[in-house]
């Protein structure tokens, strides 16, 4: 079944993390806050949502690096009841798809409880002040691509925060699979 995050709560503050990444470095949320601000997208491996627009992920994730965010992927889903989304695949994953930026692992689930992750994918995006600006879709792909000339909404959004500090008041949610919430 498909899920929706809440619209953006404009002026949330970005809570601090310590993850590993693909690549056994830590970050944190400052280490990856870049000079305009930051966006986090929680992903998973295995999610057709995701699949379906893990180009484009790289592509703007690049593409929001040279704007000045910094950028990172996270996966939170329960590695143990969806091994396809262990840390091994998310290696495999963050290789096959050319990600330019960090993708953590938050095996507690702590993270994304402390940013009300719930989808995947589900994208924030910060200013330089940590505070949030967006939380919107990538563009209008489901689980299939949408075509590449359409609008790209994430970037649009994130671009106006670069040069106003401030996102649009119109965002249309994300959806995607739901996080896959261990039990207990």
């Amino acid at each position: 079944m498909a899920a929706h995050p809440p619209v953006c709560d404009f002026g949330a503050s970005a809570p601090d993390f310590d993850l590993p990444d693909t690549k056994g470095n830590r970050h944190s949320r400052d280490s990856l806050m870049g000079e305009k601000g930051l966006v986090l997208m929680y992903i998973c491996n295995h999610c057709p949502y995701v699949i379906a627009i893990a180009s484009k992920l790289a592509r703007d994730g690049a593409a929001l690096q040279k704007m000045g965010f910094g950028v990172a992927a996270i996966c939170a889903n329960d590695a143990e009841a969806y091994p396809d989304d262990s840390y091994e695949n998310m290696v495999k994953f963050a290789k096959a798809h050319g990600f330019s930026f960090p993708y953590l692992h938050d095996e507690t689930q702590a993270v994304a409880k402390a940013y009300g992750a719930v989808c995947t994918p589900d994208f924030f995006g910060y200013n330089a002040a940590g505070e949030l600006q967006f939380r919107g879709r990538l563009d209008g792909s489901g689980r299939n691509p949408s075509p590449e000339d359409e609008p790209r909404e994430m970037i649009e959004a994130m671009a106006e925060v670069a040069r106003s500090g401030r996102g649009p008041e119109a965002q249309t949610p994300s959806i995607g699979c739901s996080i896959k919430w261990k039990d207990g």
